[in-house]
C-alpha cells in the first residue's frame, strides 16, 4: 500500500484500531499508524496534511 491507497488504508486502520474514534486521532499518530500497517510500503516524506485528512475522512466513512 501507498499513501494514495486512501480507502484501503482506512479499512486497515479501522480493523487495526476498532476502539479508536477517527475524529479524535491527531495527525502525528495517524501517520505513525499508517506507517506501521503491514503491507504499507511508501516513504513518510510523501505524506502531507491533505493525505492525512483524506485518510481520516475515509476512516470516518468506513465507520458509518
Amino acid at each position: 500500500m501507498r499513501w494514495t491507497d486512501i480507502s484501503e488504508l482506512a479499512v486497515e486502520l479501522a480493523e487495526a484500531h476498532p476502539e479508536v474514534d477517527p475524529l479524535k486521532i491527531n495527525f502525528v499518530d495517524l501517520m505513525n499508524w499508517v506507517l506501521a500497517l503491514p503491507g504499507f510500503d511508501d516513504d513518510a516524506k510523501h505524506c502531507g496534511e491533505k493525505i492525512l485528512e483524506a485518510i481520516q475522512q475515509a476512516w470516518i466513512d468506513e465507520m458509518a
